[in-house]
């Protein structure tokens, strides 16, 4: 982290005769503006699909978790709306599974879902941070990777989390599908940090066992601080 601030920093030059003011680099002659900050950020190209792709063959995360990312981001899950589109179930059948009366969309079960989707915030409450949902998949992917800073051993991590929530959500949904089973958000919580926890230490038999610290602040477990 101070390593990032000092490269932001690094080209400011403090001039003792000069006041400090804000300059408003797309436009520094007529200065910010709501219109204009409006129009850069609508006309923001998105990362490719594909470049986002690459992020999930994570070398931690089992191939077929990685796999269901994959389709997610493809949106070839056979989720409801899929499913009625290529004639396998009917319209009426759409429903999401979590009873909140909407259909059932990929963007609809991973974000938009008052059950499933209230997930991501009590992920961001477990982390200290925190951002609002796109509603984009990619979007939401990428977004996540980078609410901790750019620091690559914290993307890293906040892949991993992403990958985690969006198995733990499929899981749930096909176990309330198919199982009638049901598991309330704090419970898919804790499945999330367990997961998290075992995939890390298969990987880093040296990582410290305080499920305390882990429960509570994994950054701070983690020496991420």
């Amino acid at each position: 982290m101070l390593g990032e601030c000092q490269a932001l920093l690094h080209n400011f030059v403090l001039q003792d005769q000069s006041l400090d003011v804000w300059h408003w680099r797309p436009d520094p002659i007529r200065g910010y503006s709501v219109r204009e900050a409006y129009q850069i950020l609508t006309s923001h190209q998105s990362m490719p699909l594909a470049d986002v792709e690459d992020l999930i063959w994570h070398k931690q995360v089992p191939l077929k978790v990685s796999i269901l990312a994959w389709r997610l981001l493809r949106n070839r899950l056979p989720t409801k709306d899929n499913l009625a589109n290529r004639g396998i179930i009917t319209l009426e059948a759409q429903s999401c599974v979590a009873g909140c009366g909407a259909l059932e969309s990929a963007q609809h079960l991973f974000i938009s879902c008052s059950t499933f989707g209230s997930l991501w915030m009590s992920v961001r409450s477990w982390l200290g941070v925190s951002s609002a949902d796109p509603l984009d998949l990619a979007d939401h992917f990428r977004q996540f990777t980078f609410i901790a800073g750019g620091v690559r051993t914290r993307r890293a991590f906040l892949q991993l989390i992403w990958l985690i929530c969006v198995w733990t959500i499929w899981k749930e949904r096909n176990n309330r599908l198919f199982r009638n089973s049901e598991q309330s958000v704090s419970q898919l919580m804790d499945k999330v940090k367990l997961h998290f926890y075992r995939w890390l230490k298969a990987s880093n038999i040296t990582l410290v066992s305080n499920y305390h610290c882990w429960w509570s602040s994994p950054f701070m477990c983690l020496g991420m601080m």
